[in-house]
């Protein structure tokens, strides 16, 4: 019943230590040029080496070519991949040397219940990811900060889920609370949840947020854990 935990968008050191001293089980980096939380491939890799065994780096990318993602990933060996734009399923084995490499595909789920979307069949369609990271839709890519409808979803997908969009500590229980039932696993992905406020706060987290946001996992898991959904 643990729900996993994936903090993303990190360019400090003192955020990378934040998260892992939280408890957090995964950071991610954004690797897309035109998010204001980009970093380069080797401040990815740098900030990566800051973590503890057992604490996943992830590195996003949008779109990004074979070559730019094998560089990538060659500077930092136990990277796990996310694809977070158009990539077909052959791209993303093509880009993971046939999927020996973990990945994760994000769903780019529609705001509006009358925009069609098929998340079991894009779930069947890239069957060898990890797992499908379930992201509100937006014209941008590398994430809204909008939730979108978790009753829209639907009741079984044959997957481990990432749920992520607009979480913060004051909304992770009831998404978890929704989601969870849905696929083999939940994990949770936040990233503007936690961040500082300020008009230029996106990439600079907020430790206490971070803590709040953690322990409000912890929180739903127990409740789960005494009234199973």
């Amino acid at each position: 019943m643990r729900t996993r935990i994936k903090i993303c968008g990190l360019t400090r050191e003192q955020d990378v230590d934040a998260a892992v001293a939280a408890g957090a089980d995964a950071v991610g980096f954004v690797l897309y040029p035109a998010s204001p939380r980009c970093v380069s491939a080797q401040r990815a890799a740098a900030l990566a080496r800051r973590l503890p065994a057992f604490v996943t780096p992830v590195f996003l990318f949008v779109n990004a070519s074979i070559a730019e993602i094998s560089t990538a990933c060659g500077l930092q060996a136990n990277a796990l991949v996310q694809f977070h734009g158009d990539e077909t399923p052959q791209d993303c084995l093509a880009a993971t040397a046939n999927g020996a490499r973990p990945f994760m595909r994000a769903a780019r789920v529609p705001l509006e219940q009358a925009t069609p979307f098929d998340l079991v069949k894009f779930a069947q369609a890239n069957a060898q990811a990890q797992a499908i990271l379930l992201d509100t839709y937006a014209p941008e890519f590398g994430g809204s900060g909008k939730t979108f409808n978790w009753s829209q979803l639907p009741a079984y997908v044959g997957a481990h889920l990432v749920l992520s969009g607009g979480l913060t500590s004051e909304n992770v229980g009831d998404g978890i609370a929704q989601v969870r039932p849905r696929g083999l696993s939940l994990a949770v992905d936040v990233s503007s949840g936690v961040e500082a406020d300020g008009p230029n706060s996106k990439g600079i987290k907020d430790a206490l947020k971070i803590k709040q946001f953690v322990a409000a996992v912890r929180a739903a898991d127990a409740l789960l854990c005494k009234d199973p959904p």
